[in-house]
């Protein structure tokens, strides 16, 4: 649950913002990441209008209530404020009209003045809302950048997760997050991964303790954020177990609905990890700009075969022959 305060506590003072009236509604909701400007709602239209987004009032709107009369502009101010609507903005510091103030005092509507002029504002609030609202889940594992493909390393616990990206960051990639990996959905089509604030750049390493990798290997080593593009995840070898060995079957995992190529990677004394993560980072990119090595041998393998059939029916159909 989102809150006129929490956006006033986090952004108020990001966007100029001054309450002038309705501090009883602080506590209230905002439902929807929408803001909106009254325009036509304002001449009294007021079908498929949505209450439950937040106002902004610029110079036009204040302008055009000042100039109607004052019972028709209590009549218009009335129809949309409604009980639902979580707060007023009136941008460009300019002073709202009375009757507004009065309603929003009386209902309990947080009315606010921001310094910033009305498209900026709008701008900004919907960006900043957008991100408050995006659809976010936390993780256990470890994301890095390799060759520019963001790379979630997950598993279980001491099965080599930091280490494999220790040695990642000593080839020159880089670390967003370890251990603890915060997810959102973007635009509702991508990933973006990020770490906390506390543990920003940080690594564990069983044996040594925590290490700082930007104080160690450079800031050009660490990133804030990184879109997740593969999931990789690291699990003890088991000989019972059937490993694909072709890679003609590819698997995807869920995250957020967004569906995200996924690799199961065996680890065993002998196996160099590190290279393979750049190798399942490489082959990732070479799928992406359609190339299958997978598919290609197969298609060879095909052709290979069809062909033996072709001279082996050529072989026996001679052979027939002959003997007639």
């Amino acid at each position: 649950m989102y809150l006129v305060q929490d956006l006033f506590d986090k952004y108020g003072e990001h966007l100029g913002l001054q309450l002038i009236a309705g501090k009883a509604g602080m506590k209230r909701t905002i439902k929807l990441p929408e803001v909106h400007r009254p325009g036509l709602s304002l001449s009294g239209y007021l079908k498929n209008y949505v209450s439950q987004r937040l106002l902004v009032f610029g110079n036009v709107e204040t302008l055009y209530l000042k100039d109607i009369d004052k019972t028709v502009r209590m009549e218009r101010l009335r129809g949309i404020l409604a009980k639902e609507t979580p707060a007023v903005i009136v941008a460009g510091r300019y002073q709202p009209v009375k009757e507004l103030v009065n309603f929003c005092e009386e209902d309990g509507i947080p009315l606010f003045r921001a310094s910033m002029t009305t498209m900026n504002l709008v701008s900004k609030m919907t960006m900043l809302l957008n991100e408050e609202f995006s659809p976010t889940m936390t993780c256990h594992g470890t994301l890095v950048e390799a060759f520019g493909v963001g790379v979630l390393i997950q598993g279980d616990s001491s099965v080599g997760k930091s280490e494999a990206a220790l040695g990642l960051i000593e080839r020159g990639h880089r670390l967003i997050s370890d251990d603890v990996v915060r997810i959102k959905l973007r635009e509702g089509t991508y990933l973006e991964g990020s770490g906390p604030e506390l543990t920003r750049h940080l690594m564990e390493i069983r044996g040594i303790g925590i290490i700082n990798v930007g104080h160690l290997y450079g800031a050009v080593c660490v990133r804030d954020e990184k879109t997740v593009d593969i999931v990789v995840k690291l699990e003890d070898w088991d000989d019972r177990r059937f490993y694909d060995r072709i890679g003609l079957d590819e698997k995807y995992c869920d995250i957020l609905g967004i569906k995200i190529p996924y690799h199961i990677l065996p680890v065993k004394p002998g196996r160099d990890v590190v290279l393979l993560l750049e190798t399942i980072v490489l082959n990732h990119r070479l799928k992406e700009m359609g190339y299958n090595s997978a598919k290609e041998f197969n298609t060879k393998l095909l052709e290979t075969i069809a062909k033996k059939q072709n001279q082996g029916k050529q072989i026996s159909e001679t052979l027939k022959e002959s003997q007639s």
